[in-house]
């Protein structure tokens, strides 16, 4: 009697201790670790750090210059400063790593982070070409961390109304054509620093010019509309309409899909008059014009309806709302998502398809 009376009491306190702990676990911030600064994306940390979510707990940067002279040295006590970014992983013991180096690092990162049980989520795309791509991927699965990619579009009110519209309620029919339009002016035009576009306008560092800076938004969501399929074929052009400026690397990129049941075409440029994400997507009774991240326009039954659809709900509202929640096992990260691993692998084999094609003139076939 008196061991079933003590088994019941373990049994609730088990059953009331355990929620509780998880959830004061989810209300602590995210203990999050920087490595690299010279991406202009960096912001994208800065404005977020005073919210709560997370915590910045330490930064990696080899450049010693970089190190000394980014906005983050504003925020953070120079101690949390590293010059190797394994050191700083044993000694401040992060529960994710955010990259904000090269493409290029991407790679380095994960080779650190993975073996060492810590997730990483990586400014898109993924990776420079698919050798990078299938070693990171190797080792997030070896050591079952997350590796996310992270594209602005992601947290598109429109975007996510577009794939509803499209996928629940069946209000443009069967997807047959999509164009993607993104990017701007041209990174130098616009005020990127230099410590960014150095590696961004190199070929070895950032894979490719306009087609992986650019090239790669269109490529993620047409994925995802795609259901993770792959197209047939992949043809591209790409042009240097500014080689004074970009001499090394394209900065300009058509790329054209071909899938048995759809046409797709995704421009990446740095010649647009100004900058923009948007998306056409065209379907056997009606199209969506995907126009900003908050308006869009959907033509039906012989009409078309301007709409500004609802907010997202967090965390699918922001991306370190979405990394903290992923990383404490609050959401399930599925293979089609947009910040998918399996999803990115299809967008870099996707990238490496068209540079292949444009160097060719012909397509190439998956």
């Amino acid at each position: 009697m008196r061991i079933r009376k003590i088994f019941s009491t373990v049994v609730l306190l088990l059953l009331v201790g355990i929620p509780f702990l998880l959830s004061a676990q989810s209300q602590k911030p995210l203990r999050l670790a920087v490595a690299g600064v010279s991406h202009a994306h960096l912001h994208e940390v800065i404005v977020r750090m005073d919210r709560g979510d997370f915590e910045v707990v330490g930064v990696a940067e080899p450049d010693e210059q970089l190190r000394v002279n980014n906005p983050l040295r504003k925020k953070l006590d120079a101690s949390l400063f590293y010059a190797d970014l394994g050191e700083m992983l044993d000694k401040v013991k992060p529960e994710v790593v955010v990259a904000y180096g090269s493409i290029y690092d991407h790679l380095s990162v994960v080779e650190a982070c993975a073996p060492r049980g810590i997730d990483v989520m990586v400014e898109k795309p993924l990776a420079v070409n698919m050798e990078h791509a299938n070693r990171m991927a190797e080792l997030a699965r070896k050591n079952n961390t997350l590796l996310l990619t992270n594209y602005e579009t992601t947290w598109y009110n429109t975007n996510h109304e577009a794939y509803r519209l499209i996928k629940q309620d069946d209000e443009i029919g069967n997807i047959n054509r999509i164009e993607v339009y993104d990017g701007h002016e041209g990174p130098i035009e616009i005020g990127c620093g230099k410590e960014f576009t150095d590696w961004l306008t190199d070929p070895k560092l950032n894979g490719g010019g306009a087609v992986i800076d650019f090239g790669c938004y269109g490529l993620n969501l047409t994925t995802w509309l795609m259901n993770g399929e792959k197209p047939k074929s992949v043809y591209a052009v790409l042009k240097q309409f500014k080689p004074d400026k970009y001499p090394k690397v394209d900065d300009d990129a058509t790329i054209i899909l071909e899938y048995p049941s759809a046409v797709v075409q995704v421009m990446g440029s740095w010649n647009w008059p100004k900058g923009r994400k948007d998306m056409h997507i065209y379907g056997s009774k009606g199209y969506i014009y995907q126009d900003t991240p908050t308006s869009m326009r959907i033509y039906t039954n012989r009409k078309e309806e301007t709409v500004q659809p609802s907010p997202l709900k967090a965390p699918y509202n922001d991306s370190f709302y979405y990394l903290k929640a992923a990383v404490r096992h609050e959401i399930e990260v599925a293979p089609t998502d947009l910040s998918a691993l399996e999803n990115n692998l299809t967008v870099v084999q996707l990238l490496d398809a068209a540079i292949k094609s444009a160097k060719s003139g012909k397509p190439v076939h998956l």
